[in-house]
């Protein structure tokens, strides 16, 4: 009885302690996103909303502009994740090596990109990468070139610039993760696979990397996400240009909410699809990763 009581008085006060936190996510995030999605099924500005339906929806398939922010978004996607994760994979097992003196240096120089202000990263590099930057400058005394190039006026050569910082910013940042995730793997399981004569290749496929699939399903969906919704490094950087050429999903949302004519509806549905592609993805990237 006694422990019955007791049970009973944690599990109140479990609750007492949670409902605030629960109250505040559903006021900061549920009721926005309901209210985002009533938005999106309606037009006009104001009091002179009005009620559409699915047309703001229908209208994204049509829309060039949308179509090329996504598109853009998925080569940023398909390119600068699979490399930022190898980069992390790679850094964690070094940084958790013993035999590497300064471990703790080390650790920290990985991660401070992460760190920095966006704003301030996507600034740096931007100057970097200017006709008179340092990029150029370097370059051309090595003899390389023979004028400053344009990067980023060149719609390839900016994606892939954008892909370098992104992949600069946050490699550290999932670094860490694997990090972790590699000092709570037991060193006998090593041990015993170096006794039967496992190759560091062998002990990397085998060992590390099955027990690292929960820690690198985290860090893909979390990468995933975080690019379907990147927007501060492609905005300062590029502004979207030249033209609509490196322009991302988040910053068709910021033109059409805030530098366009202001189109709240369609701007509400174009965000709601970033909703629906990360939970997509993210659906597909758990269900590989619980495949045995």
């Amino acid at each position: 009885m006694k422990a019955a009581r007791l049970s009973k008085k944690y599990s109140r006060w479990g609750w007492i302690f949670v409902c605030p936190a629960a109250l505040l996510i559903c006021i900061m995030s549920f009721y926005p996103m309901i209210q985002a999605f009533i938005l999106s099924l309606q037009s006009g500005m104001g009091n002179n909303l009005r009620y559409t339906g699915l047309r703001n929806y229908v209208r994204l398939f049509r829309d060039e502009m949308f179509i090329t922010s996504v598109s853009n978004v998925f080569v940023y996607l398909v390119i600068q994740v699979p490399i930022m994760l190898f980069l992390a994979l790679v850094l964690a097992s070094i940084l958790n090596s013993n035999k590497l003196k300064f471990r703790g240096f080390f650790r920290t120089l990985v991660f401070l990109p992460s760190a920095t202000a966006l704003v301030s990263s996507a600034l740096i590099f931007k100057s970097f990468f200017s006709p008179d930057g340092f990029i150029n400058v370097g370059l051309m005394q090595l003899h390389l070139i023979s004028e400053p190039v344009n990067w980023l006026t060149n719609p390839g050569l900016a994606k892939l610039i954008i892909i370098l910082v992104i992949t600069w910013r946050w490699t550290g940042y999932d670094t860490i993760f694997y990090l972790a995730g590699l000092q709570n793997i037991n060193p006998e399981i090593y041990e015993a696979a170096l006794i039967d004569g496992a190759s560091p290749v062998q002990r990397f496929f085998k060992i590390t990397l099955p027990l690292l699939r929960p820690v690198i399903l985290l860090t893909t969906i979390m990468s995933t996400n975080g690019t379907l919704q990147l927007f501060d490094e492609v905005y300062n950087m590029t502004a979207g240009g030249p033209g609509i050429a490196t322009m991302t999903i988040s910053q068709y949302i910021f033109n059409l909410s805030f530098r366009y004519t202001p189109q709240f509806g369609y701007a509400a549905a174009v965000s709601y699809t970033i909703l629906i592609m990360v939970a997509f993805l993210s659906f597909i990237q758990m269900k590989a990763g619980d495949q045995k």
